[in-house]
């Protein structure tokens, strides 16, 4: 029998996990995997999608279908959270799970856990949320799963600098922090299995010798938040110059570009900067290119040098295709690339103070994402001296990529493929359910109508209107609607379905007005309305004041 402890509602809106309908970036890349790898290897009676839209979970029904048939799946509306029981873990798919925590803050910090992820933490969305995260209800029992150690660390460094100014600043001992376990990204292995045909078909297209060395990296190609590619135009082209006659190499970028400006640094600096290397770009948007690319290439090179990149999911990829890498020493590549799956190229930065002044530009609006990104890429060196040893290295040396290779997707499928990491990640969320068992029971509830970042408006404004409205002493009567419009009519000219969101349903709104009515000129209660129609009184008072507003009613 499954254990619920080892599962989790997981938080569900598209933007997570749907590539193709919100656009592909690397976070809803790895949400879909982390999505399909959930659905088929974890170990679970059930799943369970927590929504603010239910509609736009139901898609997911038939992947779940289609990727385990027979594995029930319960879709929960947000409005509803405590609706995921008997699981009590949350998997948030971003590390900013403050508003969670707050929504949960009503029912106990202690109802249930929260589970993020980290993705891109370089964004002021994702720093300031840091602070935010420190500030929120979070609990011993909550956690962050941090895709790399590298990752681990700069989270480190800014809850320590947010901590001490919560100190300094207000006196504040801060409250304990989330887990922060590292536990990478997976992939689906098989995914990767190289296509020997559109391997070849690339090759040609190419005109690559059988002795050629071609090099492919599938990226986002932008210069600016992904990696610079003019320095390795430049080891390249240098690497070439030292090959022996009639061995050529090759680079292939699949990607997509973002802009023309990022086209053009990539077309013109090829050109300027490597002429005698070969030099090709294909479509990353087409599955069919980004098999052909790791198909038929020889090393799979991915020389990033942004705060962009967290973890390097293509690294991973490539060695389930069975390729050698050349990588820069960065971030995830760090964990994923080991000295026997492929080579890291020593990557330098400067000192904490001096890119201060881009880090208050970026802060104060003055710089946009792109310029912050931009300019500390620009100051961040890749050694091309050690990268051209390292292209002369692989280039020369088959039997060296094929150990590389062959390692490389050993490790892969023991390492990083779904099957591996979700177990990992049901682990965590047992040692979050157990410790959230030990110490719910001390963890006192917020009010609902008191919450310190989201106050009931009636409570925050109390001071706007003349005085607040008694609903639970008075009677009402229904008033005379002759010659007026009746409920129905006013309730379309109201038109509330033009901001998607109403205070009450419009068959409990007629419900309420037709008891008031039978009731008669003597009137009835909110709570006789409450008894008679089964609904809560705060449920009842929010329809009458609305009758109030419109006439519909009076006060006996």
């Amino acid at each position: 029998m499954t254990d619920p402890a080892r599962n989790a509602a997981l938080w569900y809106a598209p933007d997570g996990y749907d590539p193709a309908a919100k656009g592909i970036n690397g976070r809803r890349v790895a949400g879909e995997s982390f999505l399909r790898g959930f659905l088929r290897h974890a170990d679970i009676a059930e799943a369970v999608l927590l929504t603010g839209n239910p509609a736009e979970a139901e898609p997911v029904r038939a992947l779940a279908e289609s990727l385990r048939p027979g594995l029930p799946l319960r879709i929960v509306s947000s409005q509803q959270p405590g609706g995921i029981a008997p699981i009590r873990t949350l998997y948030y798919p971003s590390p900013n799970f403050a508003p969670e925590a707050w929504r949960r803050a009503p029912y106990g910090p202690g109802a249930w856990s929260l589970s993020g992820v980290t993705h891109t933490t370089s964004t002021a969305a994702v720093m300031e949320g840091w602070l935010n995260l420190r500030v929120a209800p979070v609990k011993p029992w909550d956690a962050v799963i941090c895709t790399s150690r590298a990752v681990r660390a700069s989270v480190d460094y800014q809850m320590d600098l947010i901590d001490a100014h919560l100190a300094s600043h207000l006196g504040a001992r801060p409250g304990p922090r989330p887990l922060l376990p590292v536990i990478p990204l997976g992939i689906d292995c098989a995914a990767f299995a190289p296509d020997p045909a559109a391997g070849a078909a690339l090759r040609a297209r190419l005109g690559a010798a059988p002795q050629d060395v071609v090099f492919t990296t599938i990226a986002r190609l932008t210069p600016h938040e992904k990696f610079d590619p003019l320095p390795v135009y430049l080891a390249m082209a240098e690497a070439q110059r030292r090959l022996p006659p009639g061995q050529r190499l090759h680079v292939v970028f699949c990607g997509l570009f973002r802009d023309d400006y990022s086209r053009r640094v990539f077309e013109a600096g090829a050109a300027a900067l490597m002429p005698g290397v070969g030099f090709a770009l294909t479509d990353g948007a087409d599955p069919h290119e980004r098999s052909a690319a790791l198909s038929g290439a020889d090393v799979f090179l991915f020389p990033i040098d942004n705060i962009q990149e967290t973890f390097g999911l293509a690294p991973v990829e490539a060695m389930a295709a069975g390729l050698p890498l050349l990588v820069s020493d960065w971030d995830g590549m760090k964990d994923t690339v080991t000295p026997d799956v492929g080579f890291r190229v020593t990557s330098r930065m400067l000192g904490p103070q001096a890119l201060a002044p881009e880090a208050l530009r970026y802060r104060g609006g003055v710089d946009n994402y792109v310029q912050y990104c931009a300019a500390t890429s620009a100051m961040t060196e890749l050694d091309i001296g050690e990268m051209v040893t390292r292209i002369l290295d692989l280039a020369l040396n088959p039997g060296l990529r094929r150990r590389m290779g062959q390692a490389g997707a050993a490790r892969a499928r023991g390492v990083y493929d779904w099957a591996q990491v979700i177990p990992r990640m049901q682990d965590l969320w047992a040692e979050q359910e157990a410790l959230r068992r030990a110490g719910a029971a001390s963890a006192p509830r917020y009010p609902a109508h008191a919450l310190p970042v989201a106050p009931s408006p009636t409570a925050l404004f109390a001071a706007w209107p003349s005085e607040v409205a008694d609903l639970a002493t008075p009677r009402f009567a229904a008033r005379d609607l002759s010659g007026r419009a009746d409920l129905e009519a006013t309730l379309t000219a109201r038109d509330y379905g033009g901001v998607k969101r109403m205070f009450a349903a419009p068959a409990q709104i007629a419900a309420l007005l037709r008891a008031v009515t039978e009731a008669g000129p003597p009137g009835t209660s909110r709570d006789a309305l409450a008894a008679q129609l089964r609904l809560a009184p705060a449920s009842v008072e929010r329809i009458l004041i609305w009758l109030l507003k419109y006439d519909f009613i009076r006060r006996v």
